[in-house]
C-alpha cells in the first residue's frame, strides 16, 4: 500500500492511497465465503460453492463491492497511522479506480486536529473577587437557618405579608371553569411569588371565609399563557412564628452548644463557599486570557455537528425536562432566533477551542489520570446529576464514556497548572494562592472545563 496526505486547511487532510491488488487477498477470500453462507446454487452444498461459479451465477462486481467495503477501513486506518494523523470524526470516502487483478485507489478527506502553538502562559494576569464575609453575611445565613425552623398558628385576623394562608382556587378561562383549574387546601406563604401574579394582592386583607377574585396569566396546565379569571378563598391564616435568636435555637437546629458557636461555624461555611467561588472565577479568567493568547482553526464539521448537539440537547433534553419548547424558551429569554443561533455557535466554538487547547497541554505537560483522581471526578458528577456513584459509574461503563471522564479530568489538570503559573490577584490587590486549597482548585478546574467543552468531547473523534 502507497500513501500520500495532501492538506486543503490547517484543519483538513485528503489522503491518497493505492491499494496492489494481492493485498486484497483476505479481503476477497472472506467475500466469497460470506456470500456463499448466505445463497444456494443448486448442486451444491451451502458453503461449499466455487468462487468461479459464485461469479457466474451473481457476478464478479458484487463480490469485489464486498472485499472493498472489508478492506477499506483497515487500509484508511493504515494510512492514518503512517501519516501520524490526529483525526476526528468520519473520513468522506471516494473510490478513484479499482481494476480487477490490478489496484484500488482511493481518497479520504478526513478533519484533523490542527497543530497548536502553547504559548508562555506565566505572563497571563487575571484578577478575582476577594474573600470578604461580614457579619451581615453571617446574620443573614443564620436567619435563612432561623426561617426553617419557623412555626405557624392559626390567628383571627386579615392576612398580611408573610403569613401563611390555605386557599381553595377556580380558574375561569372565557367564563368556563378549567378542568384542571380547581385546587383546594393549597398552603401559601403570602409574599414568596411562588403562585399565580396577582395573588398577594387578593389574599392580604382577607380573614378566613374571605373570598376575592383577580386575573392572571396561567402559568401551566391545560390552558398555560392564557388570560384566567381565578377566585382565591380563604379558608385559614396563620401567622408564621420564628425561634427566639439564642443558645437554644443554636442546639435545635446545629450541633452546636451555644449561638456564638453556630455563627462561627457560619461564617467558616460562607468563606469555604467564597473561596470555591474564587477558585472557578480564577479557572474561567485564566482560561479566557489563555484562549486570546492561543490561535486555534476549527474545523467546520466538527462546529457544524457540534452545534446540531447542542441544540438537540437543549430541545430534547433540558427543555422538555421543564416542559418548554424553543419557541417559549427564546420567548422568556427575549431572544430570536438568529441570536440563539449566533450564541450557540459561539458557545461550540469556544468549547472546541477549549479541548484542543487543554489537550495539546496534557500532552506537553506529560499529564496522567490516576484511579484516585478518577474516582473522585466520578463522585463529584454523580452527586450534579443526582444519581448513586454505583448508578452514575454504571451507566458511565455502559456508555462506553469512561474516555471523556478521563479526558475531563486531565484538562483540569491542564488548566490548573496554567493557573499555578498565571499572576491571580484578588480585588484589594493581593497576590490568591489557590495552592492553598488544592482539592477546591482541582475540582473548580474539572468544572470549568466541562463546562466550557459541553458536548465537544471525545464522542467526535475516530
Amino acid at each position: 500500500m502507497k500513501s500520500a496526505v495532501e492538506t486543503l486547511n490547517p484543519t483538513r487532510v485528503r489522503l491518497s492511497i493505492e491499494v496492489p491488488f494481492e493485498e486484497l487477498k483476505d479481503s476477497l477470500d472472506a467475500a466469497y465465503k460470506k456470500i456463499n453462507q448466505q445463497v444456494t446454487v443448486k448442486g451444491f452444498r451451502k458453503g461449499k460453492i466455487p468462487a468461479r461459479v459464485i461469479d457466474q451465477r451473481f457476478g464478479r462486481g458484487a463480490v469485489l463491492e464486498e472485499a472493498v467495503n472489508d478492506a477499506l477501513p483497515k487500509f484508511y486506518t493504515e494510512a492514518v497511522n503512517e501519516a501520524e494523523l490526529n483525526v476526528l470524526g468520519q473520513p468522506e470516502v471516494d473510490i478513484t479506480e479499482l481494476k480487477d487483478g490490478e489496484t484500488l485507489n482511493f481518497t479520504a478527506e478526513v478533519d484533523i486536529r490542527p497543530e497548536i502553538e502553547i504559548p508562555d502562559y506565566s505572563v497571563i494576569e487575571v484578577e478575582v473577587d476577594a474573600i470578604e464575609v461580614s457579619d451581615e453575611d453571617v446574620d443573614k445565613s443564620v436567619e435563612q437557618l432561623r426561617e426553617r425552623f419557623a412555626s405557624t398558628s392559626p390567628v383571627e385576623r386579615a392576612a398580611e405579608d408573610g403569613d401563611v394562608v390555605t386557599i381553595d382556587l377556580e380558574a375561569k378561562v372565557d367564563g368556563e371553569v378549567l378542568e384542571d383549574g380547581v385546587a383546594s387546601g393549597v398552603s401559601y406563604t403570602i409574599g414568596s411569588g411562588e403562585l399565580l401574579e396577582g395573588i398577594d394582592e387578593a389574599v392580604k386583607g382577607l380573614e378566613a371565609g374571605g373570598e376575592a377574585t383577580f386575573t392572571s396569566e396561567l402559568k401551566g396546565g391545560s390552558a398555560e399563557g392564557k388570560e384566567a379569571e381565578v377566585t382565591v378563598k380563604v379558608t385559614q391564616v396563620a401567622a408564621r412564628e420564628l425561634p427566639s435568636l439564642d443558645d437554644e435555637f443554636a442546639q435545635l437546629a446545629s450541633e452546636f452548644d451555644t449561638l456564638d458557636e453556630l455563627k462561627a461555624d457560619s461564617r467558616k461555611r460562607l468563606e469555604n463557599m467564597k473561596q470555591y467561588d474564587q477558585a472557578t472565577q480564577a479557572q474561567e479568567r485564566v482560561l479566557e486570557k489563555l484562549l486570546e493568547l492561543v490561535e486555534v482553526p476549527v474545523p467546520e464539521k466538527l462546529l457544524e455537528d457540534e452545534v446540531k448537539t447542542r441544540k438537540h440537547n437543549l430541545e430534547h433534553h433540558q427543555l422538555g425536562q421543564m416542559g418548554l419548547d424553543l419557541e417559549k424558551y427564546l420567548e422568556i429569554q427575549g431572544k430570536t432566533v438568529e441570536e440563539f443561533d449566533a450564541e450557540t455557535a459561539e458557545q461550540a466554538v469556544k468549547g472546541i477551542k477549549t479541548q484542543f487547547v487543554l489537550d495539546e497541554l496534557v500532552n506537553k505537560e506529560k499529564l496522567n489520570v490516576n484511579q484516585e483522581e478518577l474516582t473522585e471526578h466520578l463522585m463529584r458528577r454523580a452527586q450534579s446529576s443526582g444519581m448513586s456513584p454505583d448508578q452514575f459509574a454504571q451507566a458511565v461503563v455502559e456508555g462506553g464514556q469512561v474516555p471523556m471522564l478521563v479526558g475531563e479530568v486531565a484538562r483540569g489538570k491542564a488548566l490548573a497548572v496554567v493557573v499555578e503559573a498565571a499572576t491571580v490577584k484578588d480585588t484589594n490587590g493581593e497576590i490568591v494562592d489557590l495552592e492553598d486549597d488544592e482539592d477546591e482548585s482541582a475540582a473548580a478546574g474539572e468544572t470549568v472545563e466541562a463546562d466550557a467543552s459541553a458536548e465537544a468531547e471525545d464522542k467526535n473523534e475516530a
